[in-house]
């Protein structure tokens, strides 16, 4: 795809993200990372890696999609949000790239092949600000069976997704807050585009898990997890997977208490009562168990990152023959 279209008085739209900024010549956009330049927008940080580690994919967190397995994970500088809690804000609000080094496409898939990752995520900042690059790794990958793996906080261009629809298997979303008035003020893009978006990659068939991170005072009200819990019912369905995260202390929210085991306890029985099917507590070592959602069988068993059991038989339970929903393709267990 072309990633930018012409506007008025020679200006050019950028296409990556919702923001669609409106650019002059020389002028960057709001994720400070992609800028017009001889009439094209230029990615800046395109093979301009600030951050890279082997993950499990658990971490990303995906635990529906080839579990087990390592992800090689990478990110830039530059975010088009400016989440006061963010915990990569060293490399997310940054905006000095540093060019000394370069790494090509081809050698980012050399590494994964080499240190057997059977994906590749593009994460730790908003990896649709150099979808450019992302894109062009994902296709080498494929060469490879290798998958690829967006953690994102979902605020993609139309013409992104449906790009992404043939290059980025899996995506895990962070649907911050229910509330429009809070997405403005303190994260950036808006509520009403994340929601159209997470249909719009449901609908594009890129597997797709949701986090929310409780956040206390800010998003944490029984009403709006109810609220979170039903959109995703009722527009995703029962089977999406939900991850409630912990939060803790980062950034410009010093000040606010860690979230307390009963509120996240209480968000996932919230979830449990209105029928989502597959409900996880992350970032506080909670036991992370996928059962069967029709006989109740033990499927995989978690510890922190660590699966400790893998009970699938041919992607399906064991007792009751029900397929688990996700993608378990050319994972046997072990």
């Amino acid at each position: 795809m072309k990633y930018y279209k012409s506007s008025k008085n020679g200006k050019l739209i950028c296409l990556l993200c919702s923001y669609y900024c409106d650019l002059k010549e020389g002028h960057i956009g709001i994720c400070g990372v992609n800028k017009h330049t001889q009439n094209k927008i230029e990615c800046l940080v395109y093979g301009h890696i600030s951050a890279f580690n082997i993950d499990p994919i658990e971490k990303k967190p995906l635990y529906h999609f080839l579990p087990k397995s390592k992800s090689l994970s990478l990110g830039t500088v530059g975010c088009n949000f400016h989440c006061n809690f963010c915990q990569n804000h060293g490399i997310s609000q940054e905006k000095k790239i540093d060019k000394s080094n370069y790494i090509s496409a081809k050698e980012v898939v050399n590494i994964a092949k080499q240190r057997a990752c059977k994906s590749i995520s593009y994460t730790y900042n908003e990896p649709t600000i150099f979808y450019p690059f992302a894109k062009d790794i994902a296709i080498e990958a494929k060469k490879y069976n290798i998958k690829s793996v967006f953690v994102s906080n979902g605020f993609e261009s139309k013409e992104v997704i449906e790009d992404m629809n043939s290059v980025i298997d899996a995506i895990n979303v962070d649907l911050k807050s229910f509330n429009e008035s809070y997405y403005k003020k303190s994260l950036g893009g808006n509520l009403h585009q994340v929601l159209e978006n997470l249909i719009h990659l449901k609908k594009n068939n890129i597997h797709t898990e949701i986090t929310t991170l409780l956040v206390p005072t800010k998003n944490d009200s029984k009403k709006e997890i109810t609220n979170i819990v039903k959109f995703i019912k009722e527009n995703l369905g029962e089977e999406t997977v939900w991850h409630i995260s912990a939060f803790h202390p980062d950034y410009k929210e010093l000040s606010l208490p860690r979230t307390s085991f009963a509120k996240l306890k209480e968000a996932y029985d919230i979830a449990k009562e209105q029928g989502l099917k597959y409900v996880y507590i992350g970032n506080i070592g909670y036991e992370n168990n996928t059962y069967c959602s029709n006989c109740k069988e033990l499927l995989i068993s978690r510890e922190f990152f660590d699966v400790k059991k893998y009970n699938l038989k041919n992607s399906s339970c064991p007792s009751c023959n029900k397929k688990l929903e996700g993608v378990f393709d050319g994972f046997n267990g072990y």
